[in-house]
């Protein structure tokens, strides 16, 4: 397992972590048996936004044991008044499902405390109405919430609550379909969404990732909006890849699909390639690095994707990705102009270009 840590906080969280909305189609049992297996394979990550409740506690029979080594990720905003899950603003009820699920989970306190699923403004203010952020701002303050959090699919609203300075963590729907504006939360631009990755990494909040394959749809040809299936590790990697991110959050319906994850580790690069993605990628993306490092290896050593990132966010303002640059041992600087990452760049990035004007931009 890898880990990336959480900047405001220093905790180290697993690459992959649990994602909870289809681990109820496996029974109890196997559900406890998921959840240590996973343990066991170094994942400390666990988001309890499922779509039933029954399977919360085999969550607090299999991981009360190790709870101090693990992360829940608990949502302010999830309904399971009825048993199956629903979305409310109703502090009393929401304070009634907090309290029913920290009783499954046997524990009494929550790592991560989200503001469950804030995709419309009008959204955000009935929250703040209803007193929904003052009552988790409460429960920070009095430590029962280590860290607060937010759910959405809609970039201007994650920044309307960022502006808060609240947030140490969001929950965010990355993958390449809604990055080139394909499929159902596919909210914002390229450049928006882009925007907002920077800005997290640059203000330390970390993202988990949910709905990294758009609910199954990229892994089929049938249904893949264009028209060609990628992989798991294909976009495990792409969500990766994205600043800020710190964790991915695949739905697991059995033991069988949590295997299969976890052989992103053993994966070759070739299999975690997803340039692919350069051949249908709209015209506005066109030129845009996207970290995918396809045009590796350099013949002069250079890092051709993280020199890229940390310009990128060197000119959103973090100052801390300018230290990251400085301290590489090679940089834009010992770019040969050979024009290999140029012609393999498969979104057409004049990369030889642009290593001269990052080399100028850190120069100064």
């Amino acid at each position: 397992m890898q880990y990336r840590t959480l900047a405001h906080g220093n905790e180290q969280i697993s690459v992959i972590g649990i994602g909870s909305s289809a681990i109820h189609l496996s029974g109890e049992k196997e559900i406890e048996e998921i959840l240590n297996f996973s343990v066991e394979k170094g994942i400390n990550y666990f988001d309890m936004a499922a779509a039933e409740a029954k399977p919360f506690a085999s969550y607090g029979n299999a991981l009360s044991h190790y709870r101090r080594d693990i992360y829940f990720q608990i949502h302010f905003g999830a309904d399971y008044s009825s048993g199956s899950y629903g979305w409310t603003t109703d502090l009393e009820v929401i304070k009634r499902n907090i309290d029913r699920l920290l009783l499954l989970l046997k524990t009494d306190y929550i790592d991560f405390g989200f503001i469950h699923c804030l995709d419309d403004i009008s959204d955000f203010e009935q929250m703040q109405q209803n007193g929904v952020i003052e009552h988790i701002l409460d429960l920070k303050k009095q430590g029962v919430i280590r860290h607060i959090g937010l759910s959405s699919h809609t970039p201007k609203v994650a920044q309307r609550v960022i502006d808060m300075g609240i947030l140490d963590m969001l929950m965010f729907s990355i993958n390449p379909g809604y990055d080139y504006q394909h499929g159902e939360y596919a909210n914002g631009n390229m450049t928006e969404r882009m925007e907002l990755y920077r800005r997290c990494e640059k203000e330390g909040i970390g993202i988990s990732v949910m709905k990294a394959f758009s609910g199954g749809q990229l892994l089929n040809d049938k249904t893949s909006p264009f028209g060609k299936a990628l992989t798991e590790y294909q976009c495990i990697q792409y969500a990766l890849d994205k600043p800020g991110v710190l964790t991915v959050l695949p739905g697991i319906r059995n033991k069988t699909d949590l295997k299969q994850i976890l052989g992103f580790f053993d994966s070759t690069p070739e299999e975690r390639d997803y340039s692919v993605i350069g051949s249908f990628s709209p015209d506005n993306v066109k030129g845009m690095c996207v970290y995918c490092n396809h045009c590796q290896p350099c013949p002069n050593g250079l890092n051709v994707g993280l020199i890229n990132k940390y310009y990128d966010l060197a000119k959103a303002g973090d100052d801390l990705a300018a230290d990251h640059y400085s301290k590489l041992e090679i940089n834009a600087r010992s770019c040969i102009k050979c024009g290999h990452c140029d012609m393999r760049c498969p979104f057409g990035v004049a990369q030889s270009a642009r290593m001269e004007e990052i080399a100028e931009y850190f120069a100064r």
